[in-house]
């Protein structure tokens, strides 16, 4: 049984949350986003608080009640602070750059990758081997970090590529003679 979604959840200042049908609308400052809701949950909104419960003892039911739950939170966080990840890029000659809306990696192809970034996903390369990418929405703002990472996925030798801030490469030893 869920203990998240138990609890009402509370709407900060400066957020709106509307229910039209199973399509829930959550607006603060940072822009609105959507989500429908399961058949198997029910929610309302009053109060200053979203209440969500279970519509029947399914365990699809059960699985969605706290699901459900998580995800109204982090659309909340996502309208009121916003998500943020930040890629470091390793190795010689390797460096990140914007034209336009587009960004243009060199990671040690003989040619130049270029990235469209998604609607509503902000790119900044504060330095040529830095990337970061922000917006309210939790799962684009992953998504994007991760095709960005899975182009070049750092080496376990010299540790060039595409990283994760913060995240360690376990190293190998190269080959002895």
């Amino acid at each position: 049984m869920s203990r998240i979604a138990k609890h009402p959840i509370k709407l900060p200042q400066g957020v709106e949350a509307k229910l039209q049908g199973k399509k829930l609308s959550i607006k603060g400052k940072k822009g609105e986003l959507h989500l429908t809701v399961s058949n198997d949950i029910g929610a309302e909104v009053k109060d200053g608080a979203i209440n969500l419960k279970k519509l029947s003892e399914s365990r699809s039911a059960a699985t969605m009640w706290g699901t459900t739950a998580s995800l109204v939170r982090g659309m909340i966080k996502g309208v009121t602070e916003g998500y943020m990840k930040r890629l470091v890029i390793e190795g010689v000659g390797f460096r990140a750059a914007l034209q336009g809306k587009d960004l243009v990696l060199q990671i040690g192809f003989s040619h130049e990758v270029k990235y469209k970034v998604p609607q509503g996903i902000e790119v900044k390369v504060p330095k040529q081997t830095e990337i970061e990418i922000s917006g309210i929405d939790k799962q684009k703002v992953g998504q994007v970090a991760a095709e960005l990472y899975l182009m070049k996925r750092p080496e376990p030798y010299k540790g060039k590529g595409i990283n994760y801030e913060g995240r360690r490469i376990r190293r190998k030893e190269g080959k002895k003679k």
